[in-house]
């Protein structure tokens, strides 16, 4: 079944996709508002570095909480309180226009909020589609999601001269209450805890969800590549801006095409996996996913031209695509429902402060060698990821079952 059969026949998968894209298109013109905001403001680079950490890589720490409110309750209400909170937040901010410290703590809390709602999403696609759909589900929502965010700074730069910063806020805080009102369609997905009398505590939750992934052998071996492979490669937005602009010479447009190529290899991977994803093992797809984004990297750092580079990295691109699709299709079949939360959760803080490592450590790198050494041993580190995550991902799920009652395979 391709994208578009799926989303004419499936209505609540339908309404979750179109609020997850509108959502994702609404956060992305409000980050371009904030971001030019802080800076004319505050006048600093260093605040709007504070604003980035603060909405990306401090509601990670929270990670085995968040995941765990998703197993909890009912995930259809975890997702509409979710945006109604970030509705109400965007609301207040755009209303307020505070000064950075107060802003920074209304970002921080509309971000833990998202991040709440990121592993119910995921958790819930399970119960909306069937088991051999999952692979074209999970491309869709990638396809509609990366393809709302690569669309918002357009939007952004349509909208700003109209309405101005506070207009583009107040319009993503609109987009928060139409997702929500397109959630209220989706059925109730109750949490395995629902009929019990005395549920264990929001922490024991989290610390059973951590325990899970330790003790789950495919899942620990998913999760350790996947980070693995981010530690390396998450540096390559900032060492492709230094490869275009001193080693290759090229001026600012350059380092956009640069940036745009991995984002246009996204769409293409999801649109490629949607149509025929279900074909193949999603570990093979996994593990592919892994060498062609680390590969990638690598390649584009032998690269002599801007044009090469930009085909290096719309070939990361897909890789990343693959990446994505095969995780959470992996990861949906082989982990309880009632424990889907709290690993997705758990994967996507652990990302992101694999994410904020490769910053650093890529920083250093970056002011000590240049932006093609960088970039070959961050290729080189992400392929050697894959090889540890192939060695030993075959055997993990041989000691891992898959849950009951779908009897679903790994694919």
């Amino acid at each position: 079944m391709g994208a578009l059969q799926l989303l004419r026949g499936h209505r609540e998968f339908r309404s979750l996709w179109l609020a997850r894209v509108i959502s994702f298109a609404g956060d992305s013109l409000s980050l371009v508002a904030l971001m030019l905001h802080v800076a004319e403001t505050t006048g600093q680079a260093l605040a709007v570095s504070l604003l980035l950490l603060t909405g990306d890589f401090a509601p990670s720490l929270l990670s085995p909480l968040t995941g765990a409110i998703s197993d909890r309750f009912d995930l259809k209400r975890v997702m509409i309180t979710c945006e109604l909170i970030q509705g109400a937040l965007l609301l207040l901010i755009a209303l307020a226009l505070p000064p950075l410290p107060l802003l920074l703590v209304l970002v921080g809390a509309r971000a833990v909020a998202g991040q709440i709602f990121q592993p119910a999403s995921r958790a819930a696609v399970p119960a909306l589609v069937a088991g051999d759909e999952l692979e074209t589900a999970n491309s869709t929502l990638g396809f509609g999601t990366n393809g709302a965010e690569a669309l918002g700074p357009l939007l952004a730069a349509a909208l700003l001269p109209v309405v101005g910063i506070r207009g583009v806020l107040l319009v993503d805080a609109a987009s928060f209450l139409v997702s929500a009102a397109l959630l209220a369609s989706v059925p109730s997905l109750p949490s395995a805890l629902a009929g019990e009398k005395d549920p264990p505590s929001l922490l024991r939750q989290a610390r059973l969800g951590l325990g899970y992934i330790l003790s789950a052998p495919a899942v620990r071996v998913i999760a350790l590549g996947f980070c693995g492979v981010v530690v390396f490669n998450g540096v390559d937005d900032v060492a492709l801006v230094l490869l275009a602009k001193e080693t290759l010479r090229a001026g600012d447009s350059a380092v956009g095409l640069l940036l745009g190529a991995v984002g246009m290899g996204l769409l293409l991977g999801y649109i490629l996996l949607a149509r025929y994803g279900a074909r193949g093992s999603m570990v093979a797809l996994l593990l592919l996913g892994f060498a062609v984004s680390s590969i990638g990297n690598l390649l584009t750092g032998l690269t002599w031209a801007v044009s090469a580079a930009f085909a290096m990295q719309g070939m990361r691109g897909v890789g990343l695509a693959a990446m994505d699709v095969a995780s959470n299709t992996l990861l949906q079949r082989l982990v309880p429902p009632e424990m889907l939360g709290r690993v997705f959760g758990n994967l996507y803080g652990a990302i992101g402060v694999a994410a904020a490592l490769s910053y650093i450590g890529g920083g250093l790198l970056l002011d000590a060698t240049s932006a093609p050494v960088t970039l070959l041993i961050a290729g080189a580190g992400g392929t050697v990821a894959t090889l540890a995550t192939a060695l030993t991902l075959p055997g993990a799920l041989r000691k891992t079952t898959p849950p009951s009652p779908s009897g679903r395979g790994t694919g």
